[in-house]
């Protein structure tokens, strides 16, 4: 009697969207009801590229223009604060570029800022610049010359935003957060950033714990449990329900190489790490990937979302996208089953074309197209709703 129940219910769902017809309460599914039946893999969210980033200022974006228009185009781009984006746009992915600075001070007089002026202020960063970056502690930022313009100065800020956010609305879909450990600098900077050898990724874990609580983090070792591996625990048991990860924060590592590599090699598996790691599907600490192009590996993302694996993609890059109005590569990352769909426009930026990269009738989270067993183009299923 269930399944024919369900079945009945499927049906009259899927016909009152075809012919725009809002299903009356009683007859979509409840929050409940998808809580106990889909697993963490088997949703599909829109995320934020460098969720921090403010474009340059006019004058300074001139001047970047002068050495590389390419450059200048590729970050003209900005996003409301981190607060906003989890509540009014509904994004459930963010990513942070973080730099060390364990003395301070190192990001605190950028050039580009110099330039404009020893009184100059920027009305969009609503904190004492200089006073913030000259304090210890992780910076968060695009490029420490020009491209400098942040919400968020450090990590410790952006994540207590996540934190009041999340503390505000208990129950929401977990949130993935993105770090990218920076190195390096492109084009003129004044500044070398600071290598993170073993004591700085150490201090990163560090600074996530002492803002996030150990019970809201999922962390490697809370999926691994008793199996002997991350990979082993993905594959046979499963990512959890919905309803066991609501209000939670899953971190992942960004980088690839050498600092992915130190990070896994200090605590083999991920073993009392914070952070997910992107390796090969054969690695032992295989769970979450990065596969940034849906369009080039369109079929390997949905190979590795049908074994189980978490996949974060890229929607657009540079700004291209918006510039053109091309729906090639949203669509296809959509279509691919990644789980997160990064983005650096989930409202149209106006200048440019109506591109923008959102669920139909603006839900916050639907169904995976390609890892969960319903119809993800039902607009009455938002899984974040209550």
């Amino acid at each position: 009697m269930h399944k024919i129940r369900d079945s009945i219910c499927q049906i009259v769902l899927f016909w009152c969207v075809a012919t725009g017809i809002a299903p009356v309460a009683g007859q979509e599914k409840s929050r409940s009801h998808w809580d106990t039946e889909l697993r963490l893999n088997q949703i599909q969210v829109i995320g934020t590229h460098n969720s921090y980033h403010l474009a340059p200022e006019p004058d300074l974006l001139k001047l970047i223009a002068a050495a590389s228009e390419r450059a200048a185009l590729s970050i003209d781009y900005s996003h409301p604060t981190i607060k906003s984006q989890l509540s009014e746009i509904g994004i459930r992915q963010l990513e942070l570029d973080v730099y060390a600075d364990p003395n301070g001070g190192l990001y605190s007089k950028p050039i580009g800022k110099s330039m404009l002026g020893p009184s100059s202020n920027d009305p969009r960063m609503d904190f004492a610049f200089d006073e913030v970056m000259s304090k210890p502690g992780m910076k968060i930022l695009h490029s420490p010359g020009f491209d400098f313009a942040t919400t968020v100065p450090t990590l410790v800020s952006a994540l207590s935003q996540v934190k009041e956010w999340s503390d505000s609305n208990p129950g929401h879909l977990p949130i993935l957060v993105l770090i990218e450990l920076k190195q390096d600098v492109t084009g003129l900077a004044g500044v070398k950033p600071i290598p993170f050898d073993s004591e700085l990724l150490d201090a990163v874990d560090r600074e996530i714990r002492s803002v996030i609580p150990a019970t809201t983090i999922l962390a490697p070792d809370n999926i691994r449990g008793n199996y002997a591996t991350l990979r082993d625990a993905v594959l046979e048991q499963g990512w959890p329900t919905l309803d066991k990860v609501r209000g939670k924060l899953v971190f992942a590592l960004d980088n690839e190489g050498p600092v992915l590599e130190k990070y896994i090699a200090e605590h083999p598996g991920l073993e009392g790490r914070v952070m997910f790691g992107s390796v090969a599907d054969t690695h032992p600490a295989a769970a979450w990937m990065k596969i940034n192009d849906p369009v080039r590996d369109f079929d390997r993302i949905r190979k590795m979302v049908e074994k189980g694996f978490l996949v974060r993609t890229r929607a657009d890059a540079e700004t291209k996208q918006a510039r053109e109005k091309d729906t090639v590569q949203r669509d296809k990352a959509l279509e691919s089953g990644a789980q997160f769909i990064s983005t650096d426009y989930p409202t149209a930026d106006l200048r440019f074309s109506d591109y923008s990269v959102r669920f139909a009738n603006g839900i916050v989270a639907r169904m995976n197209p390609v890892s969960s067993t319903g119809n993800p183009e039902w607009d009455g299923v938002d899984l974040e709703a209550k």
